[in-house]
């Protein structure tokens, strides 16, 4: 009985560590939540959102854009984890390194 009570208890401590924490409001009232799946979904979208959703290659970051296609470097790799902390910091430059 106490091994499923424990069992309930560190699932309910899993459940409720995971939900999503608030979220920054960057430069023109853009919030870094939808920024950050962007960047999860293919390095350089995120920054792309946070700018503004203008024309998209005048916008997107090109060097983070054009490497995320290559394969454990862009996604799934680097430069996917680097464009998800970018934006969550607010910063839409196209840094790699």
């Amino acid at each position: 009985m106490k091994t499923r009570t424990l069992g309930w208890l560190l699932a309910a401590g899993l459940l409720l560590s995971a939900l999503p924490a608030d979220a920054r409001t960057c430069r023109g009232g853009r919030n870094t939540t939808p920024a950050i799946m962007l960047s999860v979904a293919h390095p350089g979208l995120g920054e792309w959102y946070l700018k503004g959703s203008r024309d998209f290659l005048e916008t997107v970051p090109p060097r983070k854009f054009w490497l995320g296609f290559i394969p454990f470097f862009g996604w799934p790799g680097y430069l996917q984890v680097r464009s998800a902390i970018d934006v969550s910091q607010c910063r839409v430059n196209d840094r790699i390194f």
